[in-house]
């Protein structure tokens, strides 16, 4: 026997890239069959609302933190979710390896903080303690209440490099370029409120912690990309060595930039004019950051990241060609924002941001029919004359996923017709990404870029799962 019960009830909330207006309230029927039928009737009943089962499509967000979202498109145009809570701790210890266990005792948010992405199967060794820090702390305690106080500056100074690191790790493998020159820039800013403080005496002590501050972020910056730098050209697996022989050439540039300063500082015309003074110091320090600029525009990456993997498919959808690594390089944008170049793609956007594109169920469906060969899903928002591209993961995608989502992406761009028939656009840019994208991945080997080292990742924070088919 079949039963019909309509509930309601306020369902959880989750942090997304865009703010999504919802209810506050779902409705939705919860059918409750028995196993036992008082009639023939009911049984053939009973078969019709399976078969009414069958018809409906259930689609599964998982999200990184265990749990999920279940949403059930039925027949009666209607969006139905369900908040699933995670597993049980025993399922979850059975299923991970043995680091896993020994640090689930740790919140999520400090693990991501203080661990690569993908840990234990992304890094090993993982962990060390520095005795210079409770050094440091013993002597600020033996020196009383001022050492205190030194104690907690230098605790802030050597900290901040952390954040960086700690909440935005990922960013420094998908374009050192730009974090090492953002490193210098800000750096350069720490510098100039140094050089404000014999301007405002009366505000030396917080022009100067500002300056150490914006030292301490530049520092943050600039190791962990230069250390993605070092490793591009440690091509025989050598990287201590070239670690070691470019900290030989910096001292050696640091120790000739220092006599080099105090010759100039301990001139007459600039040691009595802080006029004089100031142009110098910018006078160098523009030359050093064109320097730097030129030196990482001269850097020949064969990995392929967000920004490389926009040149290729762009020359590819205009021109039918791909560039070479050293062209392709060199036409690379260090200093540009992804949020600012065209179109705009927005990445790991949840499933209810897709299904709000769409104002019908139906609509919903022929989507889902659309990309299903895809491990993502693809829709299109006009945005002025320009186009906004929200993407949302499937389970199993991989960085050819991503690749395969920014063709289409600028496929789009370059064939706009306007926001009338969006769905017929789509289905038009995932027939040329099906004829195309096969010729581009030739062109790319043949072109010298290594396959193997894609660094498009997909997001982790949500992904889709089908269960009932369309």
């Amino acid at each position: 026997m079949v039963h019909s019960l309509q509930v309601s009830f306020p369902v959880s909330g989750f942090q997304t890239p865009l703010k999504i207006s919802g209810r506050k309230f779902r409705h939705f029927r919860i059918l409750c069959s028995s196993s036992l039928s008082d009639s023939p009737e009911e049984t053939e009943d009973a078969g019709n609302k399976r078969d009414q089962c069958r018809q409906l499509v259930i689609l599964v967000e998982r999200y990184a933190n265990g749990t999920a979202k279940r949403f059930i498109l039925d027949e009666d145009i209607q969006i139905q979710t369900f908040l699933e809570e995670q597993g049980s701790k025993t399922e979850r210890v059975q299923g991970s390896s043995f680091p896993d266990m020994q640090l689930s005792w740790l919140p999520d948010i400090i693990k991501d903080f203080i661990l690569p992405a993908g840990f234990p199967g992304s890094a090993v060794g993982i962990g060390s303690f520095s005795a210079t820090s409770a050094a440091a702390s013993a002597a600020a305690i033996s020196m009383g209440f001022e050492g205190w106080h030194w104690g907690c500056w230098s605790l802030i100074y050597w900290s901040v490099p952390t954040f960086p690191g700690g909440r935005f790790g990922n960013l420094f493998d998908d374009d050192p370029k730009q974090w090492r020159m953002y490193a210098d820039l800000i750096g350069s800013a720490g510098s100039i409120f140094d050089l404000s403080t014999q301007l405002y005496p009366a505000y030396f002590l917080a022009l100067a912690s500002l300056g150490n501050l914006a030292k301490a972020v530049a520092r943050g910056l600039k190791d962990p990309s230069f250390r993605v730098i070092q490793n591009h050209f440690a091509i025989s697996g050598n990287l201590g060595e070239v670690a070691a022989k470019e900290e030989v050439w910096e001292v050696a540039a640091q120790l000739l930039g220092l006599a080099l300063g105090i010759e100039v500082l301990t001139s007459p015309t600039v040691a009595k004019s802080y006029p004089v003074l100031v142009f110098t110091w910018m006078s160098v320090r523009i030359l050093h950051l064109w320097l730097r600029y030129q030196s990482l525009s001269v850097l020949r990456f064969k990995s392929i990241n967000l920004k490389r993997a926009r040149v290729l498919v762009k020359s590819h959808i205009l021109h039918s060609v791909v560039p070479g690594y050293a062209d392709c390089n060199r036409k690379e944008r260090i200093l540009s924002w992804q949020s600012f170049l065209k179109p705009r793609i927005i990445f790991g956007v949840s499933l209810e941001e897709l299904i709000s594109c769409e104002k019908s169920v139906s609509k919903v469906r022929t989507l889902l029919k659309l990309y299903s060969k895809e491990k993502y899903i693809l829709v299109v928002k006009q945005k002025g004359r320009d186009i906004e591209v929200f993407v949302s993961f499937k389970v199993g995608a991989t960085s050819i996923s991503v690749l395969r989502s920014v063709w289409q992406s600028y496929w789009l761009q370059e064939n706009w017709c306007g926001s009338d028939d969006i769905l017929v656009q789509l289905e038009q840019s995932l027939s040329e990404l099906e004829k195309s994208f096969g010729d581009f991945t030739q062109q790319i080997e043949s072109a010298g870029w290594d396959l193997q080292k894609i660094n498009l990742k997909v997001p982790k924070q949500h992904s889709i799962e089908e269960v009932n088919g369309v």
